[in-house]
């Protein structure tokens, strides 16, 4: 794609990154055919090719966002798929990160967008307001029948929909402290604890941490740990991010200094797309760019560092059938689409692939709070095409992905760490039926 960028707009890093990207766009149009909202509108404006367009015509004239191009931006899930599909390797994430960031700097946003984008910046990433929030929310569920007959309150009714009836209790795992390994130390790692993830389902920390230190690995959950920073990043919030990176940067160094890491442990796919690029986001820096590069090396999904770890023969082999979910920002944003299917069929499950699995469920971070139409046709959709596969439980590995699916599915939907410790000697995962379990040793 030809630019027309002057030298002065170049001089600015962000705007030259971003020009970099546009010139590698040929219009070929591939990207729309996995795009999630190109597929489900039809509309060009709302397809990756259509986005960069605008944004193009935004940035090179060196315009403020109008109305219009906030539109089509906030349409899009992030999902990434337009990535994966590009055959001239457009970085379409860091483009659309920057649009992002663009907006929020030059356009006026109306009041209550403002203020429930606010209130998720200020909630979210904290666990104990967002367990707070969580309490209250149950409390405003019975008048959702209420809310619903006011399209302001549209974005109140999605998140009162998705707050569960229950909230677990905090873990005591997931303080700060060092996990032993247990019988001959085989390596040494930190654990990303998170924000939503443990206040939604701490046990699947837990059960991380359970199963790495049977298998003789070493668990640090470190001093300072903050939430990765994915959920403002996605709503153009540049600054808030950066600190957020530059916390857990400064917390994982320190744990590397202290006794070294084999890696960092990320079990929530859309932070540890986050994480790893925390090298590009603090490239700038010159304080922390080489440190966020080797965090970023380190940074490994429980099912990247599983699959090389040479784990022994199960303790039990369930044989239950289990529908796979690859999250976006597992496929489209780390690239890892082999290691969990591999891992849980080793460990003696039937593993089905829904229909159309490159698509987005439509929980993509606070998207589904803030384009509930769309996300929920997105939800339909997969859930659709899980339940067509006859599986008996759906694994994922993304604790965005088994909220969203599962306030539609009608199967259990859990990560598939859990299903991987049930097969390694730990307890069945809740709701999953045990009825095809063999143990190994017969």
């Amino acid at each position: 794609m030809q630019t027309n960028f002057s030298l002065a707009q170049l001089a600015d890093p962000h705007v030259a990154e971003s020009e970099k990207i546009l010139r590698k766009c040929v219009h070929c149009g591939f990207c729309t055919a996995t795009c999630p909202t190109y597929v489900t509108l039809g509309n060009e404006l709302d397809s990756p090719r259509g986005r960069i367009y605008l944004i193009k015509d935004m940035l090179e004239n060196g315009r403020p966002a109008d109305r219009e191009i906030v539109t089509h931006i906030d349409r899009c899930l992030s999902c990434l798929a337009c990535m994966t599909t590009c055959p001239s390797g457009v970085n379409y994430m860091h483009l659309v990160d920057h649009a992002r960031a663009h907006i929020e700097e030059t356009y006026r946003r109306p009041l209550l967008d403002r203020l429930t984008r606010a209130v998720l910046a200020l909630v979210l990433p904290y666990p104990s307001r967002f367990r707070a929030a969580l309490k209250l929310a149950k409390l405003g569920k019975p008048f959702i029948g209420l809310f619903e007959k006011i399209p302001a309150l549209k974005p109140l009714v999605s998140m009162l929909r998705l707050a569960p009836a229950s909230i677990p209790a905090a873990s005591p795992m997931a303080s700060p402290g060092v996990h032993a390994g247990q019988g001959a130390k085989r390596g040494r790692v930190a654990i990303l604890t998170g924000c939503a993830q443990s206040v939604l389902d701490p046990a699947i920390n837990d059960t991380t941490i359970a199963l790495l230190t049977r298998l003789g690995i070493e668990v640090v959950v470190p001093e300072g740990e903050a939430c990765c920073g994915a959920l403002v990043h996605h709503m153009g919030r540049e600054e808030a991010a950066l600190a957020s990176a530059r916390r857990n940067v400064d917390a994982w160094t320190r744990a590397i200094e202290n006794g070294g890491l084999d890696a960092i442990v990320i079990t929530a796919s859309g932070c540890g797309t986050t994480i790893k690029d925390y090298g590009f986001m603090l490239r700038l820096d010159p304080a922390y760019a080489d440190k966020a590069a080797r965090v970023s090396a380190l940074a490994k999904d429980i099912t990247e560092y599983l699959a090389v770890l040479d784990l022994p023969e199960p303790v039990r082999k369930p044989g239950t059938i289990v529908a796979y979910h690859s999250a976006c920002s597992m496929q489209h944003g780390q690239k890892i689409t082999r290691q969990p299917k591999e891992l849980l069929a080793k460990a003696g499950f039937v593993v089905r692939e829904p229909r159309e699995g490159h698509l987005c469920c439509g929980s993509a971070g606070t998207y589904n709070i803030l384009q509930s139409e769309i996300s929920a046709k997105l939800r339909d959709r997969k859930v659709k095409n899980i339940e067509a596969t006859g599986a008996e439980v759906v694994a994922t590995g993304n604790i965005g992905c088994i909220t969203q699916i599962a306030s539609a599915a009608k199967l259990p939907v859990v990560h598939t760490i859990k299903l991987l410790d049930w097969a390694y000697g730990g307890p069945k995962p809740e709701g999953v039926a045990e009825d095809s379990a063999i143990l190994a040793a017969e």
